[in-house]
C-alpha cells in the first residue's frame, strides 16, 4: 500500500425525508442566501416545492438557476457564476444527480475567482469557494461525497474534471426515495457509473491492498446481486438503498487510497457524452468491457482472474487462467445486459468511422497514459474498435 493524505468532511443525513431538514443544515454551515441549481426533473417529482418549504420555515432567501443539463457545459456555468455574483449569493444548493452537483461545483469555485473558472478544469488549484449542500436524486456519479467536478467546454467539446477539497459538499442529504421516479434506463447508468469509479481503482499494479480489494469487490458485488432487483421492482427501497451509498462510497475515495488508480476508461468514455451527448453510465457500460478486452490480452491477467473469480463466482481454471480472465468479462457483459445497458457502438449510434475523431479528442499526441496499463494512441484507436463488436 502507499503513503497517503485523505480528508472527507461531508456531513451525510440518510433516509426517508430527510430533504424536508435541508434548511437546518444550511444554517449549520452559514449559508443565508442560497442559489439553488437543479433542473426541471426536480420540479416533476415534486423535490422543489419541498425544499422550498424547507428554505422558508429557516426564513432562508434563495435564488433559482433551473438550467441544468446532463453533461453540463461551461456556458451554463458561466450563467450560474453571474447570477450568484449579482445576487450576493453565500452558499450554493445542488438538487439533482451528477450533473447538478458538479455545476453546483463550478460556480461555487468561479465566484471566487477573478479569472476564467476553467482555469480549474486545466489543472490550476483554486483557494477559496462558495460551501456547497447536496440532494440527491440519482445514484450515479457519487459527486455528493467527492473533491471533483466534470464540465464540458462548449467551444471544444474539451470534457474535463477538477479536484479539490474545497468542493467536497459541506452536507449531502439522501433519502433513497427520490431516486424511485428515475426512468429504468438512468437508474441502469446509475448503477453502471458507481461500477466503473470501482473498476478505476480495483484495476491497480500496487502491491499489499487486501483490504481495499476486499472493500470493493463487496460494492460491486452488491450491485451485481441489487442492480436486477430494482430494475425489475423500482420500489424496492431496500436495493435503491443500498445502491445510493454504494454510489457514495465508490467515489469519495475511501476504498482508492494508498493504491494507484486508473481511469483510462473514463477519458475514453469522456468523447462519448461530449461529442455524442452519449449519457455517461451508457458510454460507461460500452468502454469497459472494451478496455478489458485489450488490457488483458497485454497485462495483469491474475488481477482480472480475481475480478472473475470474487465478483462474479467464476471457478478459477489453473491450467487456463486466461479463460477464467475471459469469463468473468463476458459475465460483467452479461450483468450491464441485465440491467439494460448498451455494450456496443452500434447500441449507442456511433458508427466505425468516426473512431478517428473519438481519438482525437483524447489530446494524447504522441504520449502515454498512466494507470494499471499505459495506453498509446493507436492503443485507444483498437478499444474503440473493440467497442463496434457485438462480443457475446
Amino acid at each position: 500500500m502507499n503513503s497517503f493524505d485523505y480528508f472527507s468532511p461531508t456531513y451525510f443525513v440518510y433516509g426517508k425525508n430527510r430533504e424536508e431538514e435541508v434548511g437546518k443544515y444550511i444554517k449549520t454551515f452559514g449559508g443565508t442566501k442560497i442559489l439553488l441549481v437543479y433542473s426541471n426533473f426536480v420540479k416533476r417529482i415534486g423535490l422543489y416545492d419541498k425544499v422550498v418549504s424547507a428554505l422558508q420555515s429557516e426564513a432562508l432567501d434563495y435564488v433559482d438557476f433551473g438550467k441544468v443539463v446532463e453533461n453540463p457545459t461551461s456556458g451554463i456555468v458561466y450563467e450560474g457564476i453571474d447570477q450568484a455574483r449579482s445576487e450576493d449569493i453565500d452558499f450554493i444548493l445542488a438538487l439533482g444527480g451528477g450533473s447538478a452537483m458538479d455545476t453546483a461545483k463550478a460556480i461555487a469555485m468561479g465566484v471566487k475567482y477573478q479569472g476564467d473558472f476553467w482555469d480549474f478544469f486545466s489543472g490550476k488549484n483554486p483557494q477559496d469557494a462558495l460551501p456547497i449542500g447536496v440532494v440527491v436524486t440519482i445514484a450515479a456519479s457519487g459527486s455528493e461525497g467527492s473533491p471533483n467536478a466534470i464540465i464540458t467546454k462548449e467551444e471544444t467539446l474539451d470534457k474535463q474534471a477538477a479536484e479539490t477539497n474545497l468542493i467536497r459538499p459541506k452536507f449531502a442529504i439522501m433519502n433513497p426515495e427520490l431516486t424511485i421516479n428515475l426512468p429504468p434506463f438512468q437508474t441502469a447508468c446509475g448503477i453502471t457509473d458507481i461500477f466503473s469509479h470501482c473498476l478505476e481503482r480495483y484495476f491497480t499494479n500496487t502491491e499489499n491492498v487486501s483490504l481495499t480489494d476486499r472493500m470493493l469487490e463487496g460494492i460491486m458485488t452488491t450491485l451485481v446481486y441489487e442492480g436486477p432487483k430494482v430494475i425489475k421492482n423500482p420500489k424496492d427501497y431496500g436495493a435503491r438503498s443500498n445502491i445510493m451509498w454504494a454510489g457514495m462510497m465508490s467515489h469519495n475515495d475511501i476504498l482508492g487510497v494508498g493504491r494507484e488508480q486508473d481511469w483510462n476508461t473514463h477519458h475514453l468514455e469522456h468523447v462519448l457524452s461530449a461529442k455524442y451527448k452519449v449519457a455517461h453510465g451508457a458510454g460507461i457500460a460500452v468502454m469497459f468491457p472494451a478496455w478489458m478486452r485489450f488490457v488483458v490480452e497485454r497485462h495483469g491477467l491474475m488481477r482480472f482472474c480475481q475480478f472473475a473469480t470474487r465478483v462474479f463466482g467464476i471457478e478459477m481454471d489453473f491450467d487456463n487462467p486466461k479463460l477464467t480472465a475471459l469469463k468473468g468479462i463476458e459475465a460483467f457483459e452479461n450483468f450491464l445486459l441485465s440491467i439494460g445497458m448498451p455494450i456496443n457502438f452500434r447500441d449507442l449510434g456511433i458508427r466505425e468511422d468516426q473512431i478517428d475523431d473519438l481519438v482525437e479528442m483524447n489530446h494524447l499526441g504522441d504520449g502515454i497514459t498512466k494507470g494499471f496499463f499505459g495506453l498509446k494512441k493507436e492503443d485507444l484507436k483498437e478499444i474503440y474498435q473493440i467497442a463496434t463488436k457485438n462480443r457475446i
